[in-house]
């Protein structure tokens, strides 16, 4: 047995979507069992994300901690944001997000894994990507608006991280599995082994 998802679609007999937000929807399909019957599914449709694992020379990365309401926690997280351009380069995206929540530029950059988050209620997809060669980005700094004005910035050792992981300290999904899978990635076949920064997407296909 090969242990590889594999895509694949149950027929839909109707579809609606009750609720239309600013970036997301909710919508609900009415989906054909393996035996016939049909169940209802209700999930957000989200258009994805990507996330950044930024390592410095010190072996450390960094982080944000920002407030997220639905959870009502400051979560410590690494940069992240939407896909807000159907089909956009994720790598494109990402280097925005590190810019914008750190004003950091890296050199070097790798898929480091892809996730969907939350598959039983939420089609959301995340690549999270290992940059490294960082250094402070040129011109002006992003102007923060929203949660983002009350962020806090630190840069942390990986060992110290994966402690806290496991202790149940930090919580974001993203960090957890990007510092797992980086730790992972070591112990392997090295981080120069990754996937390639503009490695095909399934999830959310691109324009290279």
């Amino acid at each position: 047995m090969t242990i590889k998802d594999t895509p694949e679609a149950w027929e839909i007999r109707a579809t609606e979507t009750p609720f239309v937000g600013n970036k997301t929807s909710v919508r609900t399909d009415e989906v054909v069992m393996p035996d016939g019957s049909v169940a209802r599914r209700d999930y957000q449709v989200h258009p994805g994300s990507v996330a950044v694992l930024a390592l410095d020379e010190e072996d450390r990365v960094l982080l944000i901690k920002q407030y997220r309401h639905p959870v009502r926690y400051k979560l410590w997280e690494i940069p992240a944001g939407l896909l807000d351009i159907p089909g956009e380069n994720p790598l494109h995206a990402a280097q925005r997000e590190l810019y914008e929540e750190a004003h950091v530029k890296a050199e070097d950059w790798r898929v480091l894994t892809d996730v969907y988050t939350t598959p039983g209620g939420c089609d959301e997809a995340v690549r999270i990507f290992l940059a490294r060669g960082l250094s402070e980005a040129e011109g002006e700094r992003f102007e923060a608006e929203h949660e983002e004005t009350d962020m806090q910035h630190a840069r942390v050792p990986v060992e110290e991280l994966v402690r806290r992981v496991l202790a149940g300290d930090v919580h974001n999904n993203c960090l957890v599995v990007g510092v797992l899978s980086l730790v992972a990635a070591r112990s392997g076949d090295g981080l120069d082994a990754l996937r390639p920064a503009g490695a095909p997407w399934p999830a959310r296909p691109f324009e290279t």
